[in-house]
């Protein structure tokens, strides 16, 4: 198998402390409650009142005109680039953003768009960087259309854009005759640490996302807003993709009630994370990200252990980690507590003890 997701390992116990992604999230019994309570309607025709409700409320949270439900993130990507873009424009990205790196060539296989990759430490690239990667219009090289960001930077340890880049980067873009897009996955995180409200922190960007199965804890969905024009051009994306739903009411009513009650303590995550990269920066031979948000990043070869092997012994102690752009990575959320990080320092202390 090579395109399927690999099944836990044989005799693998039951995962106690899990830090693999917060997309591995268990809806709370309140949110059960609140999905099973919905009131809702056929959302590919218009008459989920639920799904309306959430729109309405993303729309105004990000400052835009507009917004459309779908299933997933990276549908959100697709749709977006998809309404920017035409075939053989161009898109430029950092060179570890998601719509590059995680999104199965979507962009280029459905769209003809490429991706421009800038380079940047932290999953970040600089107005300057930008400034350096505009070109005039030329018979020979694709038009340029669309900016993209990361809010928060997940390759880049889950590092938050400051406002006052965004701003630059966005007017730089706008001034050359391109549009902004902001995949804003972990964007709550991002406002939650900078103290900055959605609204401004995406001000300069047309299009925008927030995801709902990360650190707000929903099993399904994320928003997509933008103007008037850009929804309705999305929506024909969402349908061609298959992102039209029926009783979608279910999904949004749990995506309404993390607005209402799990973006405060998403600070509690960031605590946890600071936590977690405290205690492992004592190991020694371990070298640790200082963490932004809720992705502690980590390297173990100083101490003469693989990553993979720690990995694999922590998983058999049922600490789950993950590996991403040959680091390891530990991802808090409201399913690991303070005692739980204790835990998996313990057992990823043990793991490197082994040798």
């Amino acid at each position: 198998m090579v395109h399927a997701p690999e099944r836990p390992p044989e005799g693998a116990p039951p995962v106690r402390v899990n830090l693999y992604s917060d997309t591995q999230t268990k809806p709370t019994p309140a949110m059960l409650d609140a999905m099973m309570r919905a009131e809702v309607g056929d959302e590919q025709h218009g008459d989920d009142p639920t799904v309306h409700a959430l729109c309405d409320r993303m729309a105004a949270l990000m400052g835009k005109q507009a917004a459309v439900f779908m299933p997933t993130g990276t549908m959100c990507n697709v749709a977006a680039t998809l309404v920017h873009c035409r075939p053989g424009e161009e898109i430029i990205a950092h060179e570890t953003a998601h719509i590059l790196t995680s999104e199965g060539g979507a962009h280029a296989a459905l769209g003809s768009v490429q991706i421009y990759p800038l380079k940047g430490p932290r999953g970040m690239y600089t107005p300057d960087d930008l400034r350096g990667a505009l070109r005039g219009k030329s018979r020979h090289t694709p038009t340029q259309r669309l900016v993209e960001v990361e809010q928060t930077a997940n390759t880049g340890g889950g590092a938050v854009w400051a406002k006052s880049t965004l701003d630059e980067i966005a007017g730089i873009a706008h001034g050359a005759g391109l549009s902004t897009h902001l995949d804003g996955a972990r964007l709550m995180n991002a406002c939650v640490a900078a103290g900055v409200a959605p609204a401004d922190m995406v001000a300069g960007w047309d299009s925008v996302w927030l995801d709902f199965t990360k650190g707000l804890g929903a099993p399904l969905g994320a928003v997509l807003c933008g103007s008037s024009e850009f929804i309705d051009e999305a929506w024909r994306w969402k349908q061609r993709l298959g992102g039209a739903m029926r009783q979608a009411g279910v999904c949004a009513a749990g995506c309404l009630y993390s607005l209402d009650h799990h973006v405060d303590r998403l600070a509690e995550d960031h605590a946890n994370a600071k936590a977690l990269a405290r205690g492992l920066a004592q190991m020694e031979g371990v070298e640790v990200q200082d963490p932004d948000t809720n992705l502690v990043f980590f390297t173990v070869a100083g101490t003469g252990v693989a990553a993979a092997d720690v990995m694999r012994r922590a998983r058999m102690e049922g600490v789950q980690l993950s590996m991403l752009g040959g680091r390891l990575r530990a991802c808090t959320h409201l399913d690991v507590t303070a005692p739980m990080i204790e835990e998996a320092l313990s057992v990823i202390r043990a793991a490197l003890a082994r040798g």
